[in-house]
């Protein structure tokens, strides 16, 4: 097989987590992307090479981007290895490059989504010592090659993950506090807020500061995936490192400063502005976060400040009459020292909304990470 469907269709397809639809489509078509249509929890689109190196580069949204190889009907392993066969894999890796695969299996005879991964790293495997009788090898932590299978009611598609793995892992976290939030969902509530950093931004909560980080990129126009060491495209056999190094260059240098107390946030753990402080010193130089330890109540309050916070519920706090009492506290606080802000709270669990003791002007659901949740905007008059 010497053509492959990204290549025939120049069709893609963009993973991303539940909600967070209406953020994905607007930064799909911002990015280039053209005949954008809706899929399960993604979207299929159209990019040139440009396009899709560009979007891999920057998205701050999708959590993979795929570039399907071949997709075909699955009823049986059989036909799933027969068919994985087809694709001369020494056109994506080589004995000394190592893989991975990421599967997902629904409402097809193949039932169990560890076995046909299995089985296709078997194909793989296979052809290989057929023709040199030796094998590349797996790593699942950091593979030059990721490959991704989808098989729904029996219908197939064989895909590599263009970022090498999933693309919330910017590569900045090297700390963090317990249960940190995942940086895409993070930037999801950033473009939900609007905040297009004209005003302050304070996280009272910021644990490790994946919201503070996340708002220094946004702010800065940092590409998502600057301090990403692998990405799969340079594994197709038509990438083009010419092209790539342009589109890196030019993203890198339309980064901008961002002033100074611009971005800013606190935490009651001792080890949060350690952690913080970290992780901001692992992405480029420019700017601050200013990050102290504090519990809220300690705080004097904001005006003309988009208050941004995922506040601590049953994985930080366990005892569910804690976490109400501190939300009460919380609401009252914005409620009497935050007059002319704006808050955008992040609830891991929606039951939670109702404790704060102020009416949201608007919900919208999210779900990342294992969490079914909920952000919720208050404009505090």
């Amino acid at each position: 097989m010497s053509d492959y469907l990204y290549q025939n269709t120049e069709q893609y397809f963009g993973q991303l987590a539940g909600g967070a639809q209406k953020c994905g489509e607007e930064e799909l078509k911002k990015l280039g992307a053209t005949r954008i249509r809706a899929g399960y929890l993604g979207f299929y689109f159209c990019a040139d090479p440009v396009t899709i190196y560009n979007i891999v580069y920057k998205t701050r949204i999708f959590s993979r981007i795929l570039a399907p190889l071949l997709a075909f009907d699955c009823h049986s392993e059989k036909y799933l290895y027969k068919t994985a066969q087809q694709i001369d894999w020494s056109d994506f890796l080589t004995l000394h490059k190592t893989f991975a695969i990421t599967s997902n299996v629904a409402d097809s005879n193949i039932r169990n989504s560890q076995y046909a991964g299995q089985i296709l790293k078997d194909a793989i495997v296979d052809q290989f010592r057929e023709k040199t009788t030796q094998r590349p090898n797996v790593d699942t932590r950091f593979p030059d090659l990721m490959l991704n299978l989808y098989i729904h009611e029996n219908k197939a598609r064989i895909s590599v993950d263009l970022g090498g793995g999933s693309l919330h892992k910017r590569g900045y976290r090297t700390e963090s506090v317990e249960a940190p939030m995942q940086e895409t969902l993070a930037a999801t509530i950033l473009q939900l807020s609007e905040w297009n950093g004209e005003r302050p931004l304070y996280d009272p909560f910021c644990g490790s500061g994946t919201i503070l980080c996340e708002a220094f990129m946004k702010a800065g126009n940092i590409p998502a995936a600057t301090i990403r060491h692998k990405f799969g495209f340079l594994r197709l056999p038509d990438f083009d490192a010419t092209v790539w190094n342009q589109i890196k260059t030019k993203a890198n240098n339309e980064t901008v400063d961002i002033p100074d107390g611009l971005i800013s946030g606190s935490d009651i753990s001792p080890d949060a502005a350690k952690a913080v402080r970290a992780n901001r010193n692992n992405l480029p130089e420019l700017g601050t976060i200013k990050v102290r330890r504090s519990d809220f109540q300690s705080l004097e309050g904001f005006t003309n400040t988009t208050i941004v916070t995922n506040p601590p519920y049953g994985i930080r706090l366990g005892d569910p009459a804690e976490v109400a009492g501190l939300l009460k506290e919380f609401g009252d606080f914005l409620k009497q020292k935050c007059t002319g802000s704006t808050a955008y709270i992040y609830y891991g669990e929606k039951s939670l909304v109702k404790k704060l003791g102020l009416k949201p002007e608007w919900r919208h659901e999210l779900r990342a990470g294992g969490l079914d949740g909920v952000l919720c905007k208050y404009e505090l008059y």
